[in-house]
């Protein structure tokens, strides 16, 4: 009989539970041999002590499914048969039970006789209990796998945190970026307001026959800075922005010099 066991919520580290594991019952003094190891699966063969059997390892939705079919030869026929002994030799129970093609409780009740049918029942019972009780191997890999479990959870809570972290910081920067485009957006707003009052200026002037090509050159220039600014703002490379900014108010401010000088 197979038993059967689960790593909790771990199933994203499949790879790293199957390399601890191995790893962690290795330290136990335990023998793998026979290794198939997939993306989302192995087998293997294991032993220790006197026990052995195979191991399987499956993921199964965020969780690892581990199943382990213990060989238990040995353990059988020693545990039946001492439930058996009773009006009858060991080694003719033993030479009996170990005939092939015959159930075991068969076998044993065959041995004995009729007057040891209670011991037979005694032996079948054994066996059963046999199959479904842990075994030492089955308990260290229980203990093992709970061990590995805690590990591999440890490691997705950092993950975690650093995950969280990570965005925390990333909304930190949101924040600060937005409040910065807001900053640059009001400061390209005056300064477009002040080049579209300057230009103004310059028509009135200009339609009153003074010469403007002065002041006008500077606010074209001014005008080139601002538009260039703007597009560092639509990219958000707000450190460019400022030292075109600041350019383009000084354009503005001589272009209104030159404008009371021509007037």
């Amino acid at each position: 009989m197979p038993f059967i066991y689960y790593g909790q919520g771990v199933a994203s580290l499949y790879n790293e539970f199957t390399e601890h594991l191995m790893s962690h019952l290795a330290r136990e003094g335990t023998e793998i041999t026979r290794q198939v190891l997939n993306p989302t699966s192995a087998q293997m063969h294991v032993k220790r002590s006197d026990e052995t059997g195979s191991l399987e390892f499956a993921v199964e939705g965020e969780n690892i499914k581990v199943i382990y079919t213990v060989e238990r030869v040995k353990k059988e026929i020693s545990t039946g048969v001492m439930g058996a002994v009773t009006g009858a030799g060991l080694g003719s129970i033993l030479g009996t039970v170990l005939r092939k093609g015959e159930g075991l409780q068969d076998t044993i009740t065959g041995a004995v006789g009729g007057a040891a049918a209670g011991g037979a029942t005694g032996a079948y019972y054994g066996y059963e209990q046999s199959k479904t009780e842990r075994t030492e191997f089955a308990a260290l890999l229980a203990e093992t796998i709970e061990t590995v479990e805690t590990e591999l959870s440890d490691i997705l809570r950092d993950l975690e945190e650093a995950r969280e972290a990570t965005r925390e910081k990333a909304r930190e920067k949101m924040e600060e970026d937005a409040g910065t485009a807001e900053e640059y957006r009001v400061l390209l707003e005056e300064l477009y307001g002040q080049i579209l009052a300057v230009q103004e200026e310059l028509d009135v002037a200009k339609g009153e026959g003074a010469k403007m090509e002065k002041p006008k050159a500077r606010l074209d220039r001014a005008e080139k800075l601002y538009r260039e600014a703007q597009a560092a703002f639509n990219k958000k490379e707000f450190s460019s922005i400022k030292p075109k900014v600041t350019a383009a108010q000084s354009m503005v401010d001589k272009a209104r010099e030159l404008m009371v000088e021509s007037g």
